[in-house]
């Protein structure tokens, strides 16, 4: 009964976090992509966090969102930002990028595993998040990291 309970719970968080996502307000678009960003691995916060990424009035909102989704360090925050930077902009890209380095430049290790996932994804079915895992990890070869595993 409790896993029910949270599965409904969890959906109006996203649902709600999806609303403040459609904000006028970049404050409140930020606020959203950094809390849809804990709930990227439901198939139901990826078109918002989508949106986010790619926030069309703001790259403030690209930046953070995509920070938050890398922070997870996992495959569904890599994923979603690799789909996102497959069709970005070069100035939504040049933020991603910058996020990028704001997250993987101080561990060797972090950047390594994330390379990793990368490589699992550019075999994703899905063109769209191979051609942007490709990229992503791209990107993260030329991070040059300040601690690194002796």
């Amino acid at each position: 009964m409790g896993e029910l309970v949270n599965g409904a719970l969890r959906r109006a968080a996203v649902a709600a976090l999806g609303e403040l996502g459609r904000s006028s307000d970049f404050g409140d678009r930020a606020d959203a992509g950094r809390g849809l960003a804990d709930f990227a691995e439901m198939e139901e916060a990826v078109g918002p966090l989508l949106e986010l990424v790619l926030d069309r009035e703001d790259t403030f909102v690209t930046r953070v969102t995509a920070e938050a989704l890398l922070r997870r360090q996992d495959r569904a925050g890599l994923m979603v930002v690799a789909s996102a930077l497959a069709v970005a902009s070069p100035n939504h890209g040049d933020w991603i990028h910058t996020a990028i380095l704001d997250v993987f430049a101080i561990y060797a290790s972090d950047r390594d595993d994330a390379m990793r996932l990368c490589e699992v994804l550019t075999r994703n079915p899905d063109e769209r998040v191979a051609l942007g895992a490709r990229e992503l990890h791209e990107s993260l070869s030329g991070v040059n990291c300040v601690l690194h595993s002796e």
